[in-house]
């Protein structure tokens, strides 16, 4: 019960900052380039977009796993 309460929430709140933020960003090295004494390096920047409707999905399955268990 108290695995299914957790759960509901940390759905609820993933699928609110979802909504807000609209995704999440990362850096990833790509490229490294060594040449003698220098070196040259190139970090991407990639940014991850998560669906409106993984949001909402995410709310109404967190909402919908912390009403079963009530009685």
């Amino acid at each position: 019960m108290a695995v299914r309460k957790i759960l509901g929430v940390l759905l609820i709140v993933g699928g609110v900052l979802a909504l807000v933020y609209g995704g999440f960003s990362y850096t990833k090295k790509t490229h490294k380039l060594d040449v003698g004494v220098a070196e040259l390096k190139y970090d991407e920047k990639a940014k991850v977009q998560v669906p409106i409707w993984a949001g909402v999905a995410a709310i109404v399955t967190g909402t919908a796993a912390l009403l079963v268990g009530r009685k």
